[in-house]
């Protein structure tokens, strides 16, 4: 057994009053000052001092005591390892090897010293691995993850002291050790080493540094796998194979949460709507090096679509938004078409918010699904709008327009809007009808009746009109493949060429008839701002002319083709060609305004609008029965304002030719460069284009554009 002892000595003093108050030198005397140990044994005739008052070879005398009983087993907590302050070779062994060697292999934010891998964070933090990738092969995204949260690295400048790294240190220190559990590392060791910077960098050596050096150790796998009433489903293995996690894989925390996702997202688009999915709990066994995974599941029965019922009849029937759900009866429930319906209504404008709920109409049976309705629950917007706007373009000159709309006059989406616009070069008033979602989704109804008065570089035409058409819309809540539109109408017209230098020109009346028909091929990937694939357009018009008792049969058709293509990470290259002509008639009996012209923002920018191609004595575009136009443009991302600013260097060409086959007389070419802001609507545009073979009399020497919207 241990002991114990404790000595006890008596202490010698001399009688004295006990009423008398005591002072220092009567407690504490001289002798005792001089001769600590013999006056503390009572020894008054040792304690004068002498020249050796204890032979240090001589013995210690045992010394009387007391034994005290020792436990036999005493739990004593192991004390905490106390943070090294240090400085010089023994807080930074290796640093030098760091700074000569890792900079000039790694530029100074990375080295192997000794079987360590150093990686340098800033001027005050280092982390330091074992040398083995395959021991912590996350180490870089660990170590890109550690640096955005540490709290040493938020630090300012020089204004950190010893005491504030210290304190963050082991705050770090911390934030690593969770770092290192959620990629399965539960017995990592991170040691941390706070000191100075050795001589000869490029601050003073008091300046504080840290250093933690990791020690990964064995990493834990995947244990058993609950995930609750999950085979009750009868897409079991389909759902289960969504959640990619099974035992003895590498465990990682990040894996349980991306993949508890999938999960969800798997049940919400094969037909389980009302799954729901408990939060995981992972324990984790230290003797198996395992953590077993427990996510309870409840599938909820699968389901197909039955109904869809609206809350307001009246004003939005449940026919109409059957009509715009993306899904028939009888098809599995998807979330994201509830999602899409959702949208979808919202993009009417006629709903202020809207609440969609499943509700069951029948339960499933063993494997077969049952069915539910969507409940739509509606509330009203303003549907009246009145909108107006004042501006001026180098080819438009002043222009005042304003509108009324009535979004749903014809329910349901039958809007009627009244416009007016008052110009330098236009004037119109029109009345238009048009009915959205006609019969289908994305199906639009139009029909337009108006009167103008235009005047441009080219001509002069005042015209009454009646257009009709429908068409299946690509737009941005659902781009589609394959758009395509007819229509037709007729138009009466009375025309003639510009005034020029106060000569009046004959004017001629035309009526004039026809249908038309567009078809679109679209495989891009954004409707306003593409980065990669192709659209192709093609358009044919027959129409008929009668003008001074002539009828004249002709055929308009156009093809336009776009490309882009995405090149390194910040420029996309796009590309745009056009041909169009007149088939049928001479240049003479087809109206001005029926003509093709080139020249402007959308064709070949440096030129005015209409400003490209032939001209007659009065030096007026005359318009042609052929044309063709190229362009091709580099938009550059330049990492501005977040990367919302782009540079776009372009050149342009385009030719318009009298007869029906391009022949090429008058060709023109326009460069320039551009600037885009994208937005979350699309990029607004600004270009300054320069012609290149610019006629002196008619072209200015520069040419500004703006829009919405890439050029093409």
């Amino acid at each position: 057994m241990l002991a114990l002892a404790i000595g006890v000595q008596p202490l010698a003093a001399a009688a004295q009053d006990r009423n008398a108050p005591a002072t220092l030198e009567d407690l504490i005397p001289d002798s005792a000052v001089d001769n600590p140990d013999a006056w503390a044994t009572g020894d008054a005739e040792a304690a004068e001092p002498t020249e050796s008052a204890l032979d240090p070879d001589s013995p210690m005398a045992e010394l009387p005591g007391v034994e005290v009983a020792w436990p036999d087993e005493l739990d004593i907590p192991e004390p905490e390892p106390i943070e090294q302050v240090e400085t010089e070779e023994d807080a930074f062994a290796g640093l030098e090897e760091f700074r000569r060697g890792g900079e000039r292999a790694n530029g100074g934010d990375r080295a192997e010293v000794e079987g360590r891998d150093f990686i340098r964070i800033d001027d005050r933090l280092i982390i330091g691995f074992p040398d083995d990738n395959d021991g912590f092969p996350e180490k870089t995204e660990f170590v890109s993850r550690f640096k955005a949260l540490s709290t040493i690295e938020q630090l300012d400048g020089d204004e950190a002291s010893v005491a504030q790294i210290s304190r963050r240190a082991e705050a770090d220190a911390e934030l690593l050790a969770r770092l290192m559990r959620i990629y399965g590392y539960y017995g990592a060791q991170v040691n941390r080493t706070v000191g100075s910077r050795r001589p000869g960098e490029d601050r003073a050596e008091t300046d504080p540094v840290v250093r933690f050096d990791i020690l990964p150790g064995e990493r834990f796998a995947f244990g058993e796998i609950d995930l609750g009433n999950l085979a009750a489903a009868p897409d079991y293995e389909q759902l289960r194979a969504s959640f990619d996690i099974q035992t003895g894989m590498a465990l990682n925390s990040d894996k349980i949460v991306a993949e508890q996702r999938d999960l969800d997202t798997e049940l919400g688009e094969t037909g389980y709507p009302f799954a729901a999915i408990d939060a995981p709990e992972l324990l984790v066994d230290h003797d198996r090096l395992e953590g077993d995974l427990t996510m309870p599941v409840e599938p909820g029965g699968k389901y197909v679509f039955s109904e869809v019922n609206s809350s307001l009849p009246e004003f939005l029937s449940s026919k109409h938004l059957s009509r715009i759900a993306r899904f028939d009866k009888g098809d599995v429930y998807q979330r994201s078409l509830e999602q899409d319906l959702r949208r979808a209504i919202l993009a009417t404008g006629l709903v202020s918010s809207i609440t969609i709920t499943p509700r069951k109409l029948t339960e499933p049976v063993g494997d077969e699904p049952g069915e539910l309705a969507l409940d739509v629950g509606l509330q009203k917007a303003d549907l009246r709008t009145i909108a107006g706007a004042i501006g001026y373009g180098s080819e438009d000159g002043f222009k005042l327009e304003a509108s009324w709309e009535h979004r749903n006059f014809f329910p349901p989406e039958g809007s009627i809007k009244f416009r007016a616009i008052a110009g330098t070069r236009e004037q119109l008033a029109s009345v238009g009808y048009k009915r959205n979602n006609f019969k289908a989704r994305d199906q639009v109804l139009t029909l337009d009746a108006y009167a103008s008065n235009i005047t441009t570089d080219a001509v002069e035409a005042r015209s009454v009109a009646v257009i009709a058409g429908f068409e299946r819309l690509s737009n941005l809540l659902f781009q589609k493949p394959f758009s395509w539109a007819v229509g037709g109408g007729f138009i009466w017209s009375d025309e003639r060429n510009r005034v020029i230098g106060g000569i009046a020109r004959e004017r001629q009346e035309y009526l004039i008839g026809g249908v038309y028909g567009r078809a679109t091929i679209d495989t891009s990937d954004s409707l306003l701002d593409p980065s990669k694939g192709f659209r192709v357009t093609a358009y044919l018009a027959p129409e008929v002319s009668r003008s001074r008792g002539t009828e004249t049969f002709y055929l308009r058709n156009q093809l336009d083709g776009t490309y882009y293509r995405q090149i390194g990470s910040n420029v996309v290259l796009a590309g745009r060609g056009q041909f169009a002509s007149i088939q049928g008639a001479e240049t003479f009996q087809i109206a001005p305004s029926r003509r093709l012209y080139s020249g402007g923002g959308g064709s070949v920018r440096g030129y005015g609008y209409q400003a490209v191609g032939p001209r007659n004595d009065f030096g007026e575009p005359t318009g042609g029965r052929s044309l063709v136009e190229g362009s091709i443009e580099a938009r550059i991302d330049t990492g501005f304002l977040g990367g919302a600013v782009q540079v776009v260097p372009f050149i342009d060409m385009g030719s318009v030719s009298i007869e029906k086959i391009p022949d090429f007389r008058f060709v023109n070419w326009g460069v320039g460069v551009g600037v885009r802001y994208k937005t979350g609507f699309g990029p607004i545009r600004v270009d300054v284009g320069v012609p290149l073979n610019r006629n002196p009399l008619f072209d200015s020497p520069v040419a500004v554009y703006v829009g919405l919207g890439q050029a093409f």
